[in-house]
C-alpha cells in the first residue's frame, strides 16, 4: 500500500512538474519587471540635460546666430529661433515622438501607436542603455523634444537674412515631419535601419548635424544669394553677442552629450570630458590654422572652431577616448575651415552663417571620425573583437543614407513651399532688413 501511494506520489510529482516550471518562469519574469528600477540620480541629472539643451536654442543659438548678422536683421534671427522651437514642441507632442520612437516595427518611421501621447502616463517608463535601469517616459519624451527643436532651428543659418517667415514655418513644419522624425527613427530607435547596422551615433551627428548640415545647403542654393552678396560689408554686427552665444552654446552641449548616456555614471563622465576636450582642441587648431594662412586668430576663427569641435565629438563622445577626442576636434577645425573659406568661396553659395561648413562637414567628419577612434588600439571603448575597418565602413553608409534621405526630401520640400508660398523676401524688404518688414520691431533703437 506504501510503495503504491509512493508511485502515485510520484507520478503527481512527475505531472505536476511542467505547471510548476511555468510557474517559476513566471515569478521570473515577474521578478524581471519588479527589478526595473528608476534612480533619482538619473532622473534628476536627465532634467538638467534636457533644460540645457534648451539652454543651447534659447539663448545660446539665437544670440550666436543674432550677432553674426547685421543688425537690422538680428530680431529676426531671434524670432526664427524662439517660433521654431515652440512650434517643433508642439508637432513632437502630436506626432514626432510617435513617428520617432513610436514602438511600430518599420525601419524607416516609428508608427502611430503614440500619436498625441497615446498610452503615455507618469508611471510610464523608458528603457536606458543598462538592463532594468529606466526613466519616466515623460523625461525621455522632454529630452529628444529638445533635439527636435535645435535641429530645424540649425538651418536658418544658412539662409538667414532673406527668407519669409510664414514660409520658413510652413517648410520646418514639414522637414521635421519628413526628415527628421524618420532619420532619428532609422539611427536611435531599435528597429530602426542604422541602428540595426549597428552605427554609432551617441548623440546626433547624423540626426542633428548633417540632416541640419545638408537642409542648409540646399536651402541657401535654392533661395539665391543676399542682395549685395560680395558686395556689400555683411560682417557680423556683434562679436561679442556671437561669442556669448557660442559659449553659451558649449555649456548646453554638456546636457547634449552627457544627457544622450541617459544615465548619471561613467558613461556620461566620458562623454563630459570629451566635449571638454574636442571643443578644446578644434579651437586652438582653428587659431593655427587662421596664424598660418590669415596672419592672425580671430574671434570669429575661435567660436567657428569651438562649434567645428562640439559637432564632430557629439557622435563620438560616447566611444572615444579622451586623447581621440582632441584629434578629432582639430581634424573637423582643418575641414570645416577648408569648406569655409576655400570650396565656399570657389563654389559661390551664401551660406550665410556657415551651417553647411560647419554643421554638414562637422558632422560629417564626426561620423567617420567615430569608427576610427572608438578602436580601443586608438583609446577608444570597442572591445577586443572591435574591426575598426568595418565600423568605419557602417559609419560611412549612415552617413550616405541621411545625406541622401535628407538632400532629396528637403529639396523636394523647399520646392513645394516655393511654388505655393514663394521663399524670400522682395529686394526692397530684404535691404530694409527683416527686422522692421517681417516683424515690425528692430532689436537696437538708434
Amino acid at each position: 500500500m506504501k510503495k503504491t501511494l509512493g508511485l502515485v506520489g510520484a507520478a503527481t510529482l512527475l505531472s505536476a512538474l511542467p505547471a510548476l516550471a511555468q510557474e517559476a518562469a513566471t515569478a521570473e519574469a515577474v521578478t524581471e519587471v519588479v527589478t526595473e528600477t528608476m534612480d533619482k540620480g538619473d532622473v534628476a541629472w536627465m532634467m538638467t540635460a534636457t533644460l540645457l539643451v534648451l539652454f543651447m536654442i534659447l539663448p545660446g543659438l539665437a544670440l550666436f546666430y543674432g550677432g553674426l548678422v547685421r543688425s537690422k536683421n538680428m530680431l529676426s534671427v531671434l524670432m526664427q529661433c524662439t517660433t521654431i522651437s515652440a512650434l517643433c514642441m508642439v508637432i513632437w507632442a502630436l506626432w514626432g515622438y510617435s513617428f520617432a520612437f513610436g514602438g511600430g516595427t518599420s525601419p524607416y518611421w516609428g508608427g502611430m501607436g503614440k500619436l498625441f501621447l497615446s498610452g503615455v502616463t507618469a508611471d510610464s517608463m523608458a528603457a536606458t542603455f543598462t538592463d532594468g535601469v529606466v526613466i519616466p517616459e515623460y523625461v525621455f519624451i522632454a529630452f529628444q523634444m529638445t533635439f527636435a527643436a535645435i535641429t530645424p532651428a540649425l538651418i536658418v543659418g544658412a539662409f538667414a537674412e532673406r527668407i519669409k517667415f510664414g514660409s520658413l514655418m510652413v517648410f520646418i513644419a514639414l522637414w521635421v515631419t519628413f526628415v527628421y522624425f524618420p532619420v532619428a527613427h532609422m539611427v536611435w530607435d531599435a528597429s530602426g535601419l542604422i541602428f540595426n547596422w549597428g552605427a554609432i551615433d551617441f548623440a546626433g551627428g547624423t540626426v542633428v548635424h548633417i540632416n541640419a548640415g545638408i537642409a542648409a545647403l540646399v536651402g541657401c542654393i535654392i533661395i539665391g544669394p543676399r542682395v549685395g552678396f560680395r558686395k556689400d560689408n555683411m560682417a557680423p554686427h556683434s562679436m561679442t553677442l556671437t561669442l556669448v552665444g557660442a559659449a553659451i552654446l558649449w555649456v548646453g552641449w554638456f546636457g547634449f552629450n552627457a544627457g544622450s548616456n541617459l544615465e548619471a555614471n561613467g558613461g556620461a563622465g566620458l562623454a563630459m570630458i570629451n566635449t571638454f576636450l574636442a571643443t578644446a582642441g578644434a579651437i586652438l587648431a582653428w587659431n593655427i590654422i587662421e596664424k598660418m594662412t590669415r596672419k592672425h586668430s580671430s574671434m570669429l576663427g575661435a567660436a567657428s572652431g569651438m562649434i567645428a569641435g562640439l559637432v564632430a565629438i557629439t557622435p563620438a563622445c560616447g566611444t572615444v577616448g579622451p586623447i581621440g577626442a582632441i584629434v578629432l576636434g582639430a581634424v573637423a577645425s582643418l575641414g570645416c575651415y577648408f569648406f569655409v573659406a576655400v570650396i565656399k568661396n570657389k563654389f559661390g553659395y551664401d551660406d550665410s552663417l556657415d551651417v553647411f561648413g560647419i554643421h554638414g562637414i562637422g558632422g560629417i567628419i564626426g561620423a567617420v571620425g567615430t569608427g576610427i577612434f572608438t578602436a580601443p588600439g586608438l583609446g577608444g571603448t570597442g572591445g577586443d573583437d572591435y574591426s575598426l575597418a568595418g565600423q568605419t565602413m557602417i559609419q560611412i553608409q549612415a552617413v550616405l543614407v541621411t545625406v541622401i534621405w535628407c538632400g532629396v526630401v528637403s529639396f523636394i520640400l523647399f520646392m513645394v513651399v516655393k511654388g505655393l508660398m514663394g521663399l524670400r523676401v522682395t529686394e526692397e524688404e530684404e535691404r530694409q532688413g527683416l527686422d522692421q518688414t517681417s516683424h515690425g520691431e528692430s532689436a537696437y533703437s538708434y
